[in-house]
């Protein structure tokens, strides 16, 4: 009877180490796939989520995460204005919640989604990483920069209302929004 006892403790032992050890791997390896997930993949779960993206150069970016791609995000704020967001700008997020495994980020990157807006023709804000901002129409998208005609946000691009032409780099696109 004694012996009964003996070998049911140790096999509740045997029982008790194998869940630890089962627990530790279980634990590393989430460690490790949560290790492979980028700032992208990881906001691209949030799709739908009212967001509040902090930026370099002091600017905010606040919206329901509408859209997201390979390097860019797509805010649109309650009143419909609609802010393209480079991921490479993103110091910080919120409103993200629990990580999911459903990500719908698209395949293209910023390049193909700042030909989208250039082939709207709506007149755009876009602030850089240090935080300043030119209004124009983008008139020409590159591999890596883009081409914009200054002017007023609420006039029309025609000659009398251009302020002049400016190159800006992708990696120096902190935002990118229009109304």
């Amino acid at each position: 009877m004694r012996w009964d006892r003996l070998f049911d403790d140790l096999e509740a032992q045997l029982a008790a180490q194998t869940r630890l050890e089962l627990d530790a791997e279980v634990a590393e390896r989430t460690r490790t796939e949560r290790s492979k997930v980028t700032l992208g993949e990881r906001i691209s779960g949030a799709v739908g989520a009212h967001l509040v993206i902090r930026l370099r150069g002091g600017s905010v970016a606040r919206g329901r995460l509408d859209d997201c791609g390979d390097g860019w995000l797509l805010l649109v704020e309650d009143g419909g204005r609609q802010q393209l967001v480079s991921v490479a700008a993103v110091l910080g997020a919120s409103g993200l919640g629990r990580p999911r495994d459903d990500t719908r980020a698209r395949r293209f990157g910023i390049g193909s989604a700042v030909r989208g807006i250039s082939r709207d023709r709506r007149a755009v804000a876009v602030i850089d990483v240090d935080g300043g901002t030119v209004h124009g129409t983008i008139d020409g998208v590159g591999a890596d920069a883009f081409d914009i005609t200054e002017h007023p946000l609420d006039s029309p691009r025609r000659a009398a209302n251009v302020r002049g032409e400016r190159v800006v780099p992708f990696a120096a696109v902190a935002l990118i929004s229009s109304s």
